[in-house]
């Protein structure tokens, strides 16, 4: 994989490549690039597809010690990823991980043309669900990141329903995950950087606000919600559609929050539609 320095480390990330629209494919916590991997093969050619993986604990390189990890820092991360590829009229695609749209509240969309938000984080979802509240709980004690990560090798525990399994409406091949989980079981530098982002979470009310800034971005937005999503709230779809001017929701029927995952069919198809329909109504236009 190629890799390129920022400021806070190394980031590995696929390209396509290719002259087509840029669509920048962002993962969540303990996954990488793989989660798109359903999805990528159907759009590029047409799309170039770049998929970084961030520092979120899949990551194969520790970051800088002193790496700004938070949930703003992250954000800022995926920015500087932009702005060093040199990457214009992206198209910013999220799942799971919501954290990029701090990118909209900080004004910071200049190379933002357009934002698909799939089954992700909102308001002030953060950590979603039991999940994310298991893991926050595991980086705040002493050790517990690394049991967690021991236990996860076994598969009863990594389908468990409040667990991983909500994720999914059938379980992510143990491949797949073994890869996933492999960075932060077996580095404590890996660990580090994730327990940085997990105790970050700010308070529900700076991420309410964070979240009304975003009213300002002017841009296209697709919001593709999981009708069968345990972990992201149903009704925060249409909110994020009230909230966004140009905002259009889409329920999938028949997939929880990983969507690639469950319905990568017809994220695909939501996806060119929406990459049509904002070329057709000038949607590249800043």
């Amino acid at each position: 994989m190629p890799e390129v320095e920022l400021s806070s480390g190394t980031i590995a990330y696929e390209d396509t490549g290719g002259d087509g629209p840029v669509l920048v494919f962002l993962h969540g916590v303990l996954m990488d690039h793989t989660v798109w991997r359903k999805v990528v093969p159907d759009l590029r050619g047409t799309y170039r597809c770049v998929l970084p993986t961030l520092p979120l604990g899949s990551h194969r390189k520790p970051m800088h010690p002193d790496a700004d990890l938070s949930l703003r820092g992250q954000a800022l991360l995926v920015g500087e990823f932009l702005d060093r590829l040199g990457l214009d009229e992206v198209t910013l695609v999220l799942n799971d991980w919501g954290g990029a749209q701090l990118l909209l509240s900080e004004g910071r969309t200049a190379r933002i043309a357009r934002l698909a938000l799939v089954a992700c984080e909102a308001f002030d979802n953060y950590p979603p669900g039991k999940p994310g509240r298991s893991l926050v709980r595991a980086a705040s004690v002493p050790g517990g990141l690394a049991l967690l990560m021991n236990l996860l090798r076994l598969r009863p525990v990594r389908r468990v329903p409040n667990g991983w399994g909500a994720m999914t409406e059938h379980p992510v091949p143990d491949t797949i995950m073994d890869a996933w989980f492999r960075p932060a079981r077996t580095d404590p530098d890996i660990r580090r950087d994730l327990a940085k982002y997990l105790v970050s979470t700010p308070p529900k009310a700076r991420l309410l606000a964070w979240s009304e800034q975003m009213r300002s971005f002017d841009r296209p937005v697709l919001i593709a919600w999981a009708a069968q999503d345990r972990l992201m709230p149903r009704e925060h779809g249409p909110r994020l559609a009230e909230l966004l001017p140009r905002g259009r929701l889409a329920e999938i029927e028949g997939s929880r929050t990983l969507v690639p995952e469950d319905r990568p069919d017809e994220l695909v198809r939501l996806l060119r539609d929406f990459m049509q329909t904002a070329a057709h109504d000038g949607g590249q236009e800043k």
